[in-house]
């Protein structure tokens, strides 16, 4: 995108601020994405997620 463009989302931006709710609303999302992360890092891939797990088992 040009950023000439950017320049104008952002202008908007600070003249329209998003609400509180809604920026929550972004975090928390965010941070239960990253929750998911951290618990398959620790925890691992279940297997019968995997999409491999169906060929061992005919």
């Amino acid at each position: 995108m040009n950023q000439l463009l950017w320049l104008l989302r952002a202008k908007r931006w600070v003249q329209n601020p998003p609400s509180a709710a809604r920026v929550k609303l972004v975090l928390g999302v965010v941070a239960a994405c990253l929750a998911v992360v951290v618990l398959e890092r620790i925890f691992g891939w279940p297997d019968w997620l995997a999409v491999d797990s169906l060929c061992r088992n005919p």
